[in-house]
């Protein structure tokens, strides 16, 4: 869904942002004195300050440290309570705490968390996944990254190719053959900010633009190709959907091509249940979920065609299956199936996505009112419970997305809103939906929004 602006369009005066923005990380400083501490202490023993590199990414001169969360909440340790639209980056979709999983944890935990043998849960959890999205036959993993990575090696094994293909700015998680993007000559190169590939990313990738049936064409023709991995709507370069036709092109062209399709619902799950595949009538050949299934607790999982689960059936019960590079000793622990079974049977129905797909759709029309009645050419894109504001107008690939960062404005509007406690999702403009969320949530953002726009506007 997008919804377009009319009118004509109004500049943004740079000075006057670049004054706001300071007067706000002024009063970012004075409200949060305890977060300020703890992120001084940090420094002393974690690098950059933060348990994990991107968490420098939020506004702010310093990362607000959390004391506890609940449903569509949070509290930071200066007491300030926010409406959370970013949700653990899809980690709580579900809200926070939810309370079957919070008692499944402790049920489990008191009877042992990890074994490396299977639990009862696994036969439901597997039943359940196959019920929603379609595909027979299933695997656990800890992440989305490692189940890519997994898939990505069934796949080259199944086809005995050694490239897969992916979509330009697309985002799998830390798999170093999708960290990778096409430069202005159309060559592959490693994606800016990428550390340490282990080899030119041309040796295992190839890329075609969103969008763009004819580029795929282009690309599994070489041959070598084993693979197209991709989300069904692009959602870490900002969402970006598919135009009409575009994903059963996909489809037509890959089996053309005998390359397998590997669709990654992580973050498109926020369509319905079963995500994008269920919703959209999609035919993927493999099929990776992570983080929102567990409710909070670290988990993902990858499913197979029958077909494909009959070729690989013989490489998972060989010898030496232990190090075929799939796997690891947590994987599908009794703890992690517990708490997918509590979040699957408890969260993320039909019932949960009835609730949070129209707060979406409120929360979209209070942006687009607001970007309209001030005559900028700015948009806002909604994706199932998901919705992200752009400022321009919506980027049909994922090179034109990236194009279209600002990355000044976007951290003003961020900063604004987190000052009046609303918490957007880091790297883009995007507010993501659970059943806990209500009305007041999204009223608050559109009140802040417009006065984020008035301020800018003078």
């Amino acid at each position: 869904m997008t919804r377009p602006t009319r009118g004509p369009s109004v500049a943004i005066d740079r000075d006057r942002l670049a004054e706001l923005h300071a007067a706000e990380e002024h009063r970012f400083v004075d409200q949060h004195p305890r977060s300020a501490e703890l992120a001084a202490d940090a420094r002393s023993h974690l690098l950059s300050g933060v348990p994990m590199p991107w968490m420098t990414r939020w506004p702010g001169a310093f990362p607000l440290f959390a004391a506890e969360a609940s449903g569509a909440e949070f509290v930071d340790v200066d007491g300030h309570r926010f409406v959370d639209l970013c949700l653990g980056d899809t980690g709580a979709m579900t809200g926070h705490a939810l309370p079957a999983v919070t008692a499944a944890i402790a049920e489990r935990s008191a009877v042992g968390i990890t074994t490396m043998l299977p639990s009862a849960d696994a036969a439901w959890v597997a039943g359940e996944l196959s019920r929603r999205f379609g595909l027979p036959t299933w695997q656990m993993a800890m992440t989305a990254t490692d189940a890519n990575r997994f898939v990505l090696r069934f796949a080259r094994e199944l086809t005995g190719r050694p490239k897969i293909c992916v979509m330009d700015w697309c985002y799998h998680g830390t798999v170093d053959e999708t960290l990778a993007v096409l430069d202005a000559d159309g060559r592959v190169t490693s994606r800016p900010g990428a550390i340490g590939p282990q080899v030119d990313p041309a040796v295992t990738t190839r890329i075609a633009a969103f969008n763009d049936l004819d580029a795929l064409e282009r690309e599994l023709a070489h041959g070598d190709v084993a693979a197209v991995l991709m989300e069904p709507a692009l959602t870490n370069i900002g969402i970006v959907l598919p135009e009409p036709g575009y994903l059963d092109g996909v489809r037509e062209i890959t089996r053309r091509h005998d390359v397998l399709l590997i669709i990654d619902e992580t973050h498109t799950i926020c369509v319905g249940p079963g995500g994008s595949t269920a919703a959209w009538g999609l035919d993927p050949d493999m099929l990776v979920i992570g983080k929102p299934i567990g409710g909070g607790v670290p988990v993902a999982a990858y499913g197979f065609s029958a077909e494909v689960a009959d070729r690989l059936g013989a490489l998972m019960t060989g010898h030496d299956v232990d190090v075929s590079g799939v796997g690891g000793t947590l994987t599908g622990n009794a703890l992690a199936l517990a708490a997918v079974r509590a979040t699957l049977s408890s969260a993320l129905r039909t019932e949960d996505f009835d609730r949070a797909i129209p707060l979406a759709a409120r929360w979209t029309a209070g942006v687009a009112g607001a970007i309209e009645a001030a005559g900028l050419d700015w948009h806002v894109q909604q994706l199932g419970c998901r919705a992200e504001y752009w400022f321009c107008p919506p980027p049909r690939d994922g090179a034109a997305a990236a194009a279209a960062v600002d990355p000044d404005l976007e951290a003003f509007m961020h900063l604004w809103a987190l000052n009046r406690q609303v918490l957007l999702t880091p790297f883009h403009n995007m507010a993501l939906f659970s059943p806990s969320h209500t009305e007041a949530h999204v009223d608050r953002h559109s009140e802040v929004f417009a006065a984020a726009v008035n301020a800018l506007l003078g």
